[in-house]
């Protein structure tokens, strides 16, 4: 009897049905087919490094020799933690577009899909290396039944009061969504706040008027053009960088045709939940940013449910805070101290559908 469980619950990992309701307790989860429509996903996994050296970049303290220690087999299991997380992420089914930070290489995302159960759905891959002197890189996974891509652009980020620093590439790609629509998808890492939040403001701010001086090249051409901006900014929906520079507007009451809005807002001002902690405070560092129309029809493709953004907060992510109180992100590290967790940060998601 032993055996036939253990061996049922094996297959039953496999398979990759391993979602439970009672270990989801985000709210406004949705798990039904997405049959006329699609779930964006965007997760930073904290440090997916491949335990290889690589001498162009300063990874080392991410292989068996450096500080972490970074086995083969602690990579094993981050890749299998992520693949549990994207499945239980999607629901019903898997999700059809994620967008990932914190990823060394393209060989991190050829094994996540060849060596965990995420591979049997057919995914395919957008990546390409950033000058991040960490190798640190924005990529992406789609399921090419739901989404097809025509065209992918990594828009580099040069610091012109600092050529020497660098930093992630913010990744477009465009394409069409079930055969029908145009969407416009940026994904974001933008410097981090290492080194003070005050000195660091100058280079978010740069990075959102690159990505301005981009959305803004396309919205003007098309006003009704889709729009989805998915990342970690490092910066929270009323800073500087977003609110003044990218000028993404939290005010969904008046909706403008080329307008920028950011639906992570409303969250970060309850705030209640968060993607990230730092001390004892939830906070959105990670947001989604959408042009007006996919708020403004009736008919169409539109977020759904409306000005709906959700932050998957589930059980197994978790883990108790000791010192600061409450739970916390169960990470891959703390320090240089292994926890073998998922992340520091939780995955976010949107639903794009069809309405009649």
């Amino acid at each position: 009897m032993r055996r036939i469980f253990a061996f049922l619950f094996f297959a039953f990992l496999l398979t990759g049905n391993i979602y439970s309701q009672d270990n989801q307790v985000a709210t406004g989860f949705i798990d039904e087919p997405r049959k006329d429509g699609a779930r964006f996903v965007f997760y930073n996994v904290e440090n997916l490094f491949h335990p290889s050296d690589d001498s162009l970049t300063n990874d080392g303290d991410f292989t068996p020799t450096g500080i972490k220690g970074w086995s083969y087999g602690r990579y094993r299991k981050k890749l299998n933690n992520i693949y549990k997380t994207l499945i239980n992420v999607g629901g019903w089914e898997p999700p059809d577009v994620v967008g990932f930070c914190e990823v060394e290489s393209r060989k991190c995302m050829d094994d996540l899909l060849s060596k965990t159960p995420l591979g049997k759905f057919n995914y395919k891959i957008i990546h390409q290396e950033s000058p991040d002197r960490r190798g640190i890189d924005v990529c992406c996974i789609y399921r090419p039944s739901k989404f097809q891509p025509v065209y992918f652009q990594a828009i580099h980020v040069f610091f012109p009061f600092e050529m020497s620093s660098k930093t992630r590439d913010i990744l477009y790609i465009k394409g069409t969504l079930l055969n029908r629509d145009t969407i416009h998808l940026f994904y974001n890492h933008w410097p981090s706040r290492y080194g003070g939040y005050v000195e660091t403001i100058p280079k978010r701010n740069y990075a959102a008027s690159v990505l301005k001086a981009f959305t803004d090249s396309l919205l003007k051409v098309n006003p009704n053009a889709n729009l989805v901006i998915m990342g970690d900014f490092n910066d929270y929906p009323d800073d500087e960088s977003i609110n003044k520079v990218l000028m993404a507007s939290h005010d969904t009451t008046t909706l403008k045709p080329a307008g920028l809005y950011n639906l992570m807002y409303e969250k970060h001002k309850a705030g209640k939940e968060g993607s990230h902690k730092f001390h004892e405070h939830w906070g959105v560092l990670d947001q989604v940013i959408v042009s007006a129309p996919l708020l403004m029809r009736k008919d169409g493709l539109v977020i759904f449910p409306l000005f709906s953004v959700q932050i998957y907060r589930s059980d197994f992510l978790l883990q108790p805070d000791e010192k600061f109180l409450g739970v916390t992100t169960f990470r891959t590290y703390y320090g240089a101290t292994y926890l073998g967790g998922y992340s520091d940060h939780l995955p976010i998601y949107i639903d794009l559908k069809y309405t009649q």
